[in-house]
């Protein structure tokens, strides 16, 4: 198995922002836990059927233990890749599914849906991650 810095910096990245975020939500206000949960929802009818606090732990929990994966050195590149790109890909589904986030083209981000719209950065590094070549 070889080493490359280019898929080390890629999980590094996404793997330490994905893990900041989870410990971020561990002490999640119920108010903030709610709102994501409702966003969640639009894309995964089944968290609107769960408390909020305990959706935010649930939500802090696989972020936590999702930016440890990829960052694990002996996980295969691929797998963290199609790791990333299932959260990563729902992220971006429930940025386009969320009211007044895109212009009217239904893609650019309004001024709102900036925040929201930069998890297409994370949709990136995972194909980049799924499709890198090894060296022979």
């Amino acid at each position: 198995m070889g080493f490359s810095i280019g898929n080390a910096a890629l999980r590094l990245v996404s793997g330490a922002f994905i893990l900041n975020s989870g410990i971020g939500k561990l002490a999640i206000a119920p108010e903030h836990a709610a709102g994501l949960q409702e966003a969640a929802a639009r894309v995964i009818p089944q968290a609107g059927g769960l408390e909020p606090t305990q959706f935010g732990r649930y939500l802090s929990s696989l972020e936590i233990g999702l930016g440890t994966f990829i960052l694990t050195p002996f996980i295969p590149t691929r797998m963290a890749g199609l790791a990333l790109g299932a959260f990563s890909g729902t992220l971006v589904a429930t940025y386009l599914k969320s009211p007044g986030m895109t212009e009217a083209d239904g893609i650019r981000p309004t001024t709102a849906g900036t925040a929201m719209a930069k998890d297409f950065w994370l949709v990136g590094i995972a194909v980049a991650l799924l499709f890198h070549k090894k060296r022979k």
